[in-house]
């Protein structure tokens, strides 16, 4: 296996994109990571594309070829990957293999949702999809609900509050409100939080994320080459996706994602590293618990512990560990096939000390972790500056 780094990146503004549409930002995103890195269409030699619901939300299918179609780079071979709202993790992961095993030595990989031109019911029913159809949609258990279910158990079991809960959405605005891509730019209080409606209770509105608009790309070579392209790559040191029942009625616990924790023990071996030498992360936070969900799972502190950590500050830029230093899900936004590539993107922008006014100071080593549907799917990366 090859080393493999990023080389460039680039993302849409996310957000409620009414002037443009799915392949528009889409091909803005990868304009903007070629450029990154002055690479030129003709030395690409593969393109994946995560996206979760085009043919619901906007009645497009076969995404790949509409890209390589429409950024004029036929006859590349180009591939849609879905794997729900992780389908931009599992992306990244797919062009990480195609170079690190020599099939390819440079890929793109971009990921898109365009999700608000699409009434809100239909949009529930098509990200409703993403769990157990028949026995959880079917029956009326939305997301908001199945992740309230969590949070009711997080909560019995280790003392988890909605003000710990509403803390990770005051921190992530306050992150988003100094990114200028982010879907929400302004910061909120744990009032705000506490104020507004329930969804389903204990979540309420601001304790989930928005539906979103967007597109990511970032472009991957063999580490020996990168330096041709960019003066600082990024090396992916590991690449870890695993699995769990689809259903939550089926899983071993409540209160943590197997897939997460699986995902990465694996991403830590491979990397030869473990969680505390982590300097920021990206973190699926499509709901406030999700976010101390995973900060247990990833290693981060200890199993009920994460509420108590994002209260005491250990989470926010400056602690013991800055995650989602782009806003998150929760601030930055979920154009669900997007995500996990944003989160690359952030990652890299971090690594390289350009993060602008959310900078985590001497950040070495990043993690990158992408949930699909309510843990079914998890994808975890981890980078560092190459050397």
């Amino acid at each position: 296996m090859r080393k493999v780094a990023i080389v460039g990146v680039g993302m849409t503004k996310f957000g409620e994109e009414w002037s443009r549409g799915y392949r528009d930002m889409l091909i803005e995103a990868g304009s903007r990571a070629l450029a990154d890195c002055n690479l030129h269409g003709e030395e690409i030699d593969a393109i994946y594309v995560g996206t979760m619901a085009p043919g619901s939300l906007v009645g497009q299918e076969h995404t790949g070829a509409l890209v390589a179609d429409f950024m004029g780079l036929t006859p590349v071979p180009a591939t849609r990957v879905e794997a729900a709202c992780a389908s931009g993790g599992a992306a990244l992961r797919t062009g990480y293999l195609a170079v690190a095993s020599g099939a390819h030595d440079c890929v793109v990989v971009g990921g898109v949702e365009k999700m608000t031109d699409t009434p809100g019911n239909e949009v529930a029913s098509a990200l409703g999809g993403a769990g157990d159809q028949e026995w959880e949609l079917f029956m009326g258990a939305s997301f908001p609900a199945i992740y309230a279910l969590m949070a009711r158990r997080h909560m019995l079991e280790h003392g988890t509050t909605e003000e710990q809960m509403a803390q990770v959405a005051v921190k992530n605005h306050s992150n988003a409100s100094k990114n200028k891509f982010a879907h929400f730019q302004n910061e909120i209080t744990i009032e705000t939080v506490m104020k507004s409606k329930y969804i389903s209770s204990p979540l309420k509105l601001f304790d989930c994320s928005p539906i979103t608009d967007g597109a990511a790309a970032v472009v991957l070579m063999p580490l020996e080459k990168a330096k041709r392209y960019s003066q600082m790559p990024i090396e992916i040191l590991a690449s870890a996706q695993a699995s769990d029942a689809l259903a939550l009625h089926s899983r071993e616990s409540l209160t943590s994602l197997r897939a997460t924790q699986v995902a990465a023990k694996k991403a830590y071996e491979m990397a030869g590293l473990k969680p505390a030498d982590i300097d920021v992360a990206e973190v699926h936070d499509c709901f406030t618990i999700a976010e101390i969900m995973a900060i247990e799972d990833l290693g981060f502190f200890e199993k009920g512990k994460g509420g108590k950590a994002v209260e005491e500050g250990k989470t926010a830029i400056g602690g013991e560990i800055a995650v989602n230093t782009s806003g998150g899900l929760k601030g930055c936004g979920h154009p669900v096939g997007a995500t996990g590539v944003k989160q690359a993107v952030e990652v890299v922008w971090q690594l390289r000390g350009q993060a602008e006014g959310r900078q985590v100071n001497g950040a070495k080593i990043g993690l990158t972790h992408n949930v699909g549907g309510s843990g079914a799917t998890a994808v975890v990366h981890i980078m560092k500056r190459a050397d």
